[in-house]
């Protein structure tokens, strides 16, 4: 039966129909809903591998980004401007490992329809077919549904087959797939039953059932430390200087250090709240998925890690290289210092180098010429010096005619 067609059935019929297939391939709706996580996070490993780079080169930046914000405190303008540039540089895009990081907790609100409306997406009836089978059941056992209504489909979905005469008669187009049911039961827990935390309620039993869903739920929040724990010293373990050398302190005063405190309580505080309100599938299915992510992040910081590394080993030795440099120069300036302490130095201009070298090179020509003479017995001719243009040769430049180096000598003698 066709369903209708809604945005988030783009997402939510796919997810659906896996889930059916699984749960007929396994006969088992808890190993359908773990394979099926362990599938997601295959699926998204690109997604999870470029946010992944993308933090990693982040954490790599910590030390160079705390240097422009002392360097440009008073001027936000320039921080963020020379922030900018040293992204770019980089090749980071800001943002870019957070957004694709959010990715998997989008997919949660499709999986959630999906775990929520079983008769939906997993045994293909549509939404009045499913409302139909659940009055049918409602009528003959009402007791079944006093929880909350938006979790009534797990509830007749698992109710089906033991009332299947019934809802045949009242619905007579419904397909066998439909009449079959869904078996919520895993390892003696119903995964479709949303678990209760107040163990002193009327309604709790210390049997396995209601111990098992607490644990789940128990499980899921707290693995969410774990992990958080796991990827958080891998990311500091990145954090070097400009020098490739990695910079512990860069780690304790970073920014990123503070929000991921913050989100150390946050995210498991949430992930228990999720776990206590909606059923345990999607428990089971949060703590599959982190324990797959954790592998995944395992493997792929150390796979990334091997790049930077090399990188850090490359920058390094540069910085070495640049090191010993300076210090030959320093060495050479200090030598220098020490033949010449009173700073005396000559005139080393160019233009008075290349005048030198002029004078050089005439001399030599003429010495090269007198020597020519002499060999032929012949004199060379001496060159009439040239006048001054005023006439003195003390000011050779001088070219004004009246001027008279006596004048005011005679005028000093008549006085």
């Amino acid at each position: 039966m066709l369903l209708s067609f809604q945005i988030a059935d783009i997402i939510q019929v796919p997810f659906g129909y896996l889930m059916e297939l699984l749960y007929r391939l396994t006969n088992s709706y808890g190993m359908a809903l773990i394979l099926f996580a362990i599938l997601v996070q295959l699926v998204l490993l690109p997604i999870t591998a470029k946010s992944k780079k993308s933090m990693m080169k982040m954490s790599r930046l910590t030390p160079r980004m705390q240097d422009i914000q002392r360097r440009y405190a008073d001027d936000p303008n320039r921080q963020n401007q020379a922030i900018q540039e040293l992204y770019k540089e980089e090749g980071v895009s800001m943002g870019g490992g957070c957004l694709w990081s959010f990715v998997p907790m989008l997919l949660l609100i499709p999986l959630y329809t999906v775990v929520r409306q079983p008769i939906v997406y997993m045994l293909h009836e549509n939404l009045d077919v499913a409302n139909q089978i659940i009055e049918v059941i409602k009528g003959i056992d009402p007791e079944l549904f006093a929880g909350n209504a938006y979790y009534h489909q797990m509830i007749a979905a698992q109710y089906i087959p033991q009332y299947a005469e019934q809802i045949k008669a009242a619905i007579p187009a419904i397909s066998d797939l439909a009449l079959s049911g869904i078996n919520f039961g895993f390892i003696g827990v119903d995964l479709g039953a949303v678990p209760q935390f107040n163990v002193f309620a009327s309604t709790w039993a210390w049997n396995w059932a209601h111990i098992g869903s607490l644990l789940i739920a128990l499980s899921s929040a707290g693995y969410q430390v774990v992990s958080m724990l796991i990827m958080q010293k891998q990311n500091d373990s990145l954090v070097t200087n400009k020098d490739g050398i990695q910079d512990k302190e860069a780690v304790e005063n970073s920014q990123a250090a503070q929000t991921n405190k913050m989100m150390m309580f946050m995210m498991p505080l949430m992930m228990l709240w999720i776990g206590f309100t909606v059923p345990c599938a999607l428990s089971l299915y949060w703590f599959v998925g982190g324990v797959v992510r954790t592998i995944e992040d395992v493997v792929l910081n150390k796979r990334y890690r091997k790049i930077y590394d090399a990188e850090d080993a490359e920058r390094l030795k540069r910085r070495m290289e640049q090191d010993k440099i300076e210090a030959e120069k320093e060495r050479i300036r200090a030598q220098r210092r020490a033949e010449n302490p009173d700073g005396i130095t000559e005139n080393t201009s160019k233009k008075r180098l290349q005048k030198q070298q002029r004078d050089q090179e005439v001399a030599a020509k003429e010495a090269a010429a007198r020597e020519y003479a002499a060999r032929k017995g012949k004199l060379p001719e001496d060159k009439p010096e040239k006048e001054a243009l005023s006439g003195i040769a003390d000011r050779p430049y001088c070219k004004g005619r009246a001027y008279d180096p006596d004048r005011y000598a005679q005028n000093s003698e008549e006085e």
